[in-house]
């Protein structure tokens, strides 16, 4: 061979050997869909930011008014399955210490999330009558934090298509099961977890990603309950044997008392868990003796005070906290600036074909203690967003499939959307450049992408490429291949 070939040769290795790198350098999203919650996919922000939405206040949807109830009810779940709304709620009006014999597990349902009955289950003796909406009672400590979900396993036994977790310290984390979501047992009568204080609702599912049990459970960043209030994570594949627990990691961002992380697959986007948690500040004092007094607060629950926050995970053990503000604020007026209130519900739901709605405990330790509801659109968590001059984002490189890209996106009347695609190296690929593209204006949850050619880009499916994304005035708040 002559030296001109063994050149030649020498150079298409390496631009072969090139092309490799970055196919293994692309992250392969499939086609699921991507949300703006995190840097994952993120190379280049031009004049373009991340924006963290606030849900809207929906109002009130559930009293604690039942005498098994009451005050210090909380810990709430909601599920929705088949068209069923499921709310599930400790129950309980003195308080006391976790994992009295007062503390019940509570049920209630809806068929919009947003008009919510107490069915008369007759299932569980409570004062002499079994009148009520109780799944579970004399079963302490369990009940304290009973936290249930529907078992996404392809492979899970029908008769458990409903799983759960509770207890604290003292017992472990203990598992029940059960065919309806009403009628439960244990799953069997030893604990199934021990190495946790449990000291809050510890939550477990089924991971679609991960192909596993997940459960997400309170530990505290020092020895025994000192320092942070904190999340570890343990996994399992038949939910009753569990891995060595991992501290949760959160970045380079300061530690803070998460009371609660309601850690749960978004039902959009099962690959990205969201954490709407409660953030706890102790000993930060807003309301006064006298102004306790006339709220009619239990004296030991008004010298703290709490908000939502929202953070993510992609699985694994850490923690993105790209928003360290507020998610959800306090409301207007002292009733919500007490200690423990403003307590997230485990999940978020779909209620309208352009909306989905979070729920909030709030009015904590007083005669009102009820739960709210806050509506967001879907995907609506955050978006990429850039100012009326414009801003851009670069992606990594991604490998996808199908043959359309679909984007949920608002914009104002003199704003705009355009997207290019480029190859792995950033150049961009003629007849699907940024003057190639149709300027996309309005406010839609579903809109298919198209440039002068038209929508079908399945030419790229399965070769590493990059979007770049160009805003004005405007937002985006998702995308994915069809």
């Amino acid at each position: 061979m002559n030296l001109k070939r063994k050149s030649l040769l020498l150079l298409l290795l390496t631009i072969t050997a090139g092309a490799t790198s970055w196919a293994q350098q692309a992250v392969d999203i499939g086609n699921r869909r991507e949300l703006f919650v995190d840097h994952h996919l993120v190379d280049q922000l031009k004049n373009a930011t991340f924006q963290l939405h606030h849900p809207r206040n929906e109002g009130e949807v559930l009293k604690f008014d039942n005498p098994w109830e009451g005050n210090f009810s909380a810990y709430c779940t909601i599920i929705k399955d088949q068209g069923l709304y499921r709310a599930y709620y400790r129950g309980v009006r003195n308080a006391g210490e976790d994992g009295s014999a007062e503390e019940v597990t509570c049920y209630a349902e809806s068929v919009d999330g947003v008009n919510w009955t107490k069915p008369d289950l007759g299932l569980k003796e409570i004062d002499g009558s079994k009148h009520n909406n109780a799944i579970l009672a004399h079963e302490a400590p369990m009940t304290h934090n009973f936290s249930p979900f529907v078992d996404a396993n392809p492979n899970a036994n029908p008769e458990e298509r409903y799983k759960a977790i509770g207890g604290i310290k003292k017992s472990g984390l203990m598992a029940y099961v059960s065919a309806d979501g009403i009628h439960w047992k244990k799953k069997q009568q030893e604990s199934v977890f021990t190495k946790g204080l449990f000291d809050s609702q510890n939550v477990a599912f089924w991971s679609e990603s991960e192909r596993q049990y997940v459960c997400y459970f309170r530990t505290w960043s020092g020895e025994g309950y000192h320092g942070f209030r904190s999340v570890s994570r343990t996994t399992s594949t038949d939910f009753i044997h569990w891995t060595e627990p991992e501290a949760m990691t959160f970045g380079d961002t300061p530690l803070e008392h998460l009371y609660t992380q309601q850690t749960s697959p978004y039902f959009r986007a099962p690959h990205i868990y969201v954490a709407i948690g409660a953030r706890f500040m102790p000993n930060r004092q807003v309301v006064s003796e006298e102004q306790a007094a006339k709220l009619d607060v239990n004296p030991k629950y008004y010298k703290d005070c709490s908000d939502a926050i929202f953070m993510t995970s992609r699985g694994g053990n850490v923690y993105d906290r790209t928003f360290m503000e507020s998610y959800i604020r306090p409301g207007v007026g002292l009733a919500n600036w007490v200690s423990r209130s403003n307590y997230p519900a485990l999940n978020v739901v779909q209620t309208s074909d352009t909306e989905m709605s979070v729920y909030v405990n709030e009015e904590y330790a007083q005669p009102k203690a009820h739960l709210k509801r806050y509506s967001m659109r879907l995907d609506g968590f955050t978006s990429l967003t850039a100012p009326y001059s414009g801003g851009e984002l670069i992606t990594k490189p991604f490998i996808f499939k199908g043959s359309q890209l679909e984007i949920n996106y608002s914009t104002s009347a003199a704003g705009e959307i355009k997207i290019e695609i480029q190859d792995q190296n950033g150049k961009p690929i003629p007849g699907f450049t940024l003057e190639d593209a149709q300027p996309i204006i309005g406010n839609e949850i579903t809109r298919i992408v198209s440039w002068k050619g038209g929508e079908d880009i399945s030419q790229f499916a399965s070769k590493p490429v990059r979007l770049r994304v160009y805003v004005k005035d405007g937002d985006l708040y998702s995308f994915k291949f069809n």
